[in-house]
Parts: C-alpha cells; sequence; structure tokens
C-alpha cells in the first residue's frame, strides 16, 4: 500500500494577502505583500509555493507617485494578457492609497515586460482590487474608504470598460454593519475574492482589523443570472463562513484566494493567518487547505486546521 503524501501548514512563512492562480500551464501562481516589490513566484505544486522560482517584476522609482506601501497583489490572466493589481500610496495616509495595474503581453509571466498602465479612477481611495468576469462583462471589486464616520471601508463594485479602466458608477455591497466585522477598534470589510460555481456567485470578503484575533471572513450569494451591480441582487450572510480555532491556534484568518488541486477534483482555500492573539502582524503567514460544498450549494470552508495537523497533499501532486 502507498502511504499518502502529507504537508504541515503553513506553507509560505511571512506572507500575507495570499493569491494562488493555476494557469493553464498547470503551474501555480503565486503573490503575497511585499510592501516595497512585487514578486511573482511559479510552482509547479501548491504546497510547493514556497520554494518556487521567484521574480521581482515590479520595483518603483522611490520617492514617486504610488511607490510606498505596495499591497495585496493579485495576477489575473484577462483577454489573454496578464494583470497584477496591486495598493500603493506615495507615502502617506489611506486617503492616498489607490489600486494600479500593470500589464504584460508575453505568454509566460516570468517573461516579458511589465508596464504601469496607472491607478484605477475610482470614486473614493480604496485597497484590495480584483476583477470578476461574469457573461463576458468585467467588473472591479474594492475596499473603498469613503472616510465614513461609522466605519473604515466597505466593499464596492463597477463595470470595466477594459482590465484598466472602470467606468459608470459604483455600488456599495457590504458594508461592516455587523458585530463580528468590527473588532480590533475599526469597522472594516476588505479582500473581495469571487467564487463562481452551482449558478451563483460568492463574494468572500474580510472583515474587521487584520491585526485583530476575530478577522474573519464574510459571505454574499447571488444568482448567477441577477445583475451584480444590484445591491439587492447579493445577499449577506450574517455570521462569518470562516474564523479563528482556538482550539486549533490558528488566529486572524482572512484575505484569502481560491484555487483547485493539480487535477482540478478538489478546491483550495488559500488565506493568511496568526499563531496566537495578538501575535505581530508581520507574523501573518500563508496556508492553505482543500473545502468542500453544503447540500445548498454553498461553500464550506469547515475550520482552520492546526499547524501540526498532517494534512493530504492536493489530488495530483
Amino acid at each position: 500500500m502507498t502511504e499518502s503524501k502529507t504537508f504541515h501548514n503553513p506553507v509560505v512563512e511571512k506572507a500575507a494577502d495570499p493569491w494562488v492562480l493555476k494557469h493553464t500551464d498547470g503551474c501555480y501562481y503565486f503573490m503575497s505583500t511585499k510592501g516595497n516589490c512585487l514578486e511573482l513566484t511559479r510552482s509547479e505544486t501548491l504546497t510547493g509555493l514556497a520554494s518556487g522560482h521567484k521574480k521581482t517584476i515590479w520595483s518603483p522609482q522611490p520617492g514617486g507617485r504610488y511607490s510606498c506601501n505596495l499591497w495585496a497583489p493579485e495576477i489575473h490572466r484577462l483577454d489573454n494578457n496578464w494583470y497584477i493589481y496591486y495598493t500603493a500610496n506615495d507615502g502617506g495616509g489611506d486617503e492616498s492609497r489607490r489600486i494600479c495595474v500593470l500589464e504584460n503581453i508575453a505568454a509566460d509571466p516570468l517573461e516579458g515586460e511589465w508596464s504601469w498602465k496607472g491607478a484605477l479612477q475610482t470614486p473614493v481611495p480604496g485597497l484590495d482590487g480584483t476583477v470578476m468576469t461574469l457573461r463576458n462583462q468585467l467588473y472591479f471589486l474594492y475596499a473603498g474608504y469613503g472616510h465614513f464616520p461609522e466605519y473604515g471601508s466597505a466593499v464596492y463594485i463597477m463595470r470595466m470598460d477594459n482590465p484598466w479602466t472602470v467606468t459608470g458608477e459604483q455600488q456599495l455591497l457590504t458594508a461592516p454593519t455587523l458585530k463580528w466585522e468590527q473588532q480590533g477598534g475599526m469597522a472594516i470589510n476588505e479582500g473581495p475574492v469571487i467564487l463562481q460555481r452551482n449558478g451563483r456567485v460568492f463574494l468572500i470578503y474580510s472583515a474587521s482589523t487584520t491585526w485583530s484575533e476575530d478577522y474573519s471572513l464574510g459571505m454574499l450569494t447571488m444568482n448567477e443570472a441577477d445583475d451584480p451591480l444590484e445591491p439587492q441582487s447579493w445577499e449577506k450572510s450574517r455570521m462569518p463562513v470562516f474564523c479563528k480555532s482556538v482550539e486549533n491556534g490558528i488566529y486572524a484568518t482572512g484575505h484569502n484566494s481560491f484555487t483547485r488541486s493539480p487535477d482540478d477534483l478538489e478546491d483550495w482555500i488559500v488565506y493568511h493567518a496568526l499563531p496566537a492573539p495578538g501575535a505581530d502582524a508581520s507574523l501573518r503567514a500563508t496556508r492553505i487547505q482543500k473545502f468542500g460544498w453544503h447540500p445548498d450549494g454553498t461553500p464550506d470552508f469547515g475550520i482552520p486546521l492546526s499547524d501540526s495537523q498532517a494534512i493530504d497533499v492536493p489530488a495530483g501532486e
């Protein structure tokens, strides 16, 4: 009998805001917050992200506009080109924070040249931009500040003319109005990411402060045929769908992405977490685990697994 291969979390130490894209070449492309540059990793396996081939693909000119605090990069394959969306500012506060876009027309994102397409002209400053394709239309989602007295950030959606241009009015989809979204001293909704399955669109977002042990994931659900720009199309879960496990010693679970196993038969959530309450935010590490589906067709993320637990590697590794 062949012994199954296992791994332990975290798969990448000190890697916050993890984003994983599984490309048609069978490789995984990984990005996380580095602060002063954008680094892209290619790995043949999901569990091998830490040892994959790394390349710094963008280092802004020091002192230039949008050259500071590069956060939450995401790589997307759109219209047969590569795009990276990342948050940056000029070294000031939240009011100067925008989501910037890079483009690479090469087939291999580790080759070719990344060109700066600009900062997306969103109505308010913000962070954590992502893109959804629905019925061949691109939509941009991000966490906008808006300088609200009641909360720090909320998740908005806008239509896109192309991968670097937003158009029309933005619509507010979720604000941190629930108690569990207001932990750590600020009320926050951020880090939107899209999961499409079973005729529905699931918008997973992070809530509360990232340094709080109660940083958690919430969810909005929409029927795939509905209009995502209509707030009433979305139904918001009243409780978090993924949160800390005191028993397993995992805290501040959030800012996630989704991918699949090499054989495409398993769904995996990629997220960052802290090893203890009050742990320094620099210790946020990337963890992965398989998730399933409830009988009603909604995702079942379970609970975060202990770092001491041996986990079966993704199917096909």
